[in-house]
């Protein structure tokens, strides 16, 4: 029988077996203000989400000066200069991390460089979150599994091959690992999420624990993905929706972000089963099935037919409505009232 994948990030086990994890994706929503970075994280805290996920930036270890004329299609600044404008210092991310942790949360980051990476080991983090865009970076990929942390791995931009590659690495480190569907796209239309890489990550990699990185707008897709296997959501998080910020316009609020806690886990608790009849069933049967009643008096001798039998509720009666057919034809062992329900005892043998 195949073992059902789990991590474990600080204790809190992530797989198929345990609720969704959540992570509250602020990244760079925050635009360098360590104000608006505490505010997404009591806000995140407080609509019940488990972790919140930053993104650790080293500039100079990171890019080189070209990146300054690169400027993304959901953007109207270079990459250089968003990433410049948001990147925090180190003593910075401390104080964040310490402050999510103060609030019961998890903290995550993505880093984008050796130097990033480096930082993040420092600071003691529990796991590694490596984004879609260094998921074919597999000298950075290496670099981080040497670390032998859980490593959460974004695919958007990459197919299963070069996935492939990646977790490759992380197997050779024996490092515990999930992979999460994206596309990047910003947003992501819904018939471009494909959902059904869920599956398709799943059979090509049944050592992991697969989740969605989503970037289409609202919670829709967020659900679904739960419902085909996915145990881990990731959604890009703001505090206020009007603020400024790259990914700001795909991200949900604290409203939507409490649904998707709640929901999530109520898509997660009602999975599997088969269709069976349950015994917390039988107080809804007593009043909603039919059974075989008389519908005109019957005399003892006279044979059961159409005209003096039908289904009715309630059904408390010995003689269930599935049995109607078996009983036409047959005779009455006593005479029966009009409008009683028809026990074994009244059919002759």
């Amino acid at each position: 029988m195949q073992k059902i994948p789990v991590i474990s990030i600080a204790g809190r086990k992530v797989g198929a077996s345990h609720s969704p994890f959540v992570i509250a994706e602020i990244g760079i929503n925050h635009e360098g203000s360590m104000a608006k970075a505490k505010r997404m994280i009591r806000d995140a805290a407080k609509a019940g989400a488990e972790c919140v996920k930053f993104q650790a930036h080293v500039i100079e270890d990171e890019m080189v000066p070209i990146a300054k004329k690169i400027i993304p299609g959901h953007a109207k600044e270079s990459i250089w200069d968003i990433m410049q404008k948001c990147a925090f210092r180190e003593e910075e991310d401390r104080e964040l991390k310490r402050y999510a942790e103060k609030l019961g949360m998890l903290y995550l980051s993505t880093p984008f460089s050796r130097a990033g990476a480096d930082r993040l080991q420092r600071m003691g983090v529990k796991a590694y979150k490596i984004g879609s865009g260094e998921c074919n970076n597999y000298p950075l990929v290496e670099h981080i599994a040497k670390f032998r942390k859980p490593t959460i791995v974004s695919t958007g931009m990459n197919d299963i091959a070069s996935v492939r590659k990646s977790v490759a690495i992380l197997r050779k480190h024996k490092v515990p690992y999930a992979l999460l569907n994206c596309t990047s796209m910003y947003p992501a239309p819904y018939d471009k999420v494909r959902l059904g890489a869920i599956a398709h990550l799943a059979h090509a990699f049944p050592d992991a624990v697969i989740g969605q990185s989503d970037h289409s707008l609202g919670n829709y897709t967020s659900f679904g993905a739960v419902a085909l296997g996915a145990s881990i959501i990731e959604k890009h998080f703001t505090s206020d929706k009007k603020w400024a910020g790259p990914d700001v316009a795909i991200s949900i609020d604290s409203a939507e972000l409490k649904e998707l806690v709640a929901g999530t886990r109520a898509v997660w608790q009602a999975l599997g089963g088969k269709k069976t009849i349950l015994k917390e069933e039988q107080d809804i049967i007593n009043f909603a099935y039919a059974c075989v009643v008389s519908i005109a008096p019957i005399k003892k001798g006279e044979r059961f037919t159409k005209k003096n039998l039908w289904v009715k509720r309630p059904g408390t009666g010995q003689i269930k409505a599935v049995e109607y057919d078996a009983i036409i034809g047959k005779c009455a062992a006593s005479d029966i009232p009009a409008d009683v329900q028809l026990k074994r005892g009244d059919i002759a043998k």
